[in-house]
């Protein structure tokens, strides 16, 4: 059981605005009420949060929300999907477009698909470029330039604010 709630966490702290580690394991419903260890009442939470959740800082219908979004996130996108996502939400402002290399499309193919992302511009080096830009450029490779949707604001947004993503 300890694995799989290692696991469905990342071996990160489950709450998507901290994601720090080392983790610990922390009951949703405290120990003294349940007098027991089930897969749905345990969260891993880095000792930070974990003493917030405690002293009643995180409140626990935030902490189940963020237990159920861990299944729909982990679920569904990986690891650079959920940073792209992550970056979004910390920094609203200047985290709306990025670029990625088109080798790394595949790896962003569930964000494209659901509509959170989109590829706005795709960017090939110009034949007026000296040697220095063309070496900056990566030497003619192909780069895309993609932005977080209305959608995927909002996904981004009830993530951070363990709000349900089903």
């Amino acid at each position: 059981m300890k694995r799989a709630v290692l696991i469905e966490a990342g071996h990160r702290c489950a709450i998507p605005t901290c994601k720090a580690v080392p983790v610990e394991f922390a009951h949703i419903v405290p120990w003294a009420q349940v007098q027991g260890h089930t897969f749905d009442n345990l969260i891993a939470l880095c000792p930070t949060c974990h003493r917030r959740y405690d002293n009643g800082d995180i409140d626990r219908v935030a902490m189940r929300q963020y237990k159920a979004n861990l299944a729909v996130v982990n679920s569904r996108y990986g690891d650079l999907e959920q940073r792209i996502l992550e970056a979004y939400a910390e920094d609203p402002e200047n985290g709306k477009t990025f670029m990625l290399h088109a080798t790394s499309l595949l790896h962003v193919r569930y964000l494209l698909r659901d509509g959170l992302i989109a590829d706005v511009a795709t960017a090939t080096p110009s034949t007026r470029m000296t040697v220095e830009d063309l070496k900056r450029f990566a030497t003619f490779e192909m780069y895309h330039m993609f932005m977080i949707t209305e959608e995927g604001a909002k996904f981004a947004q009830r993530w951070r604010d363990a709000q349900s993503l089903a």
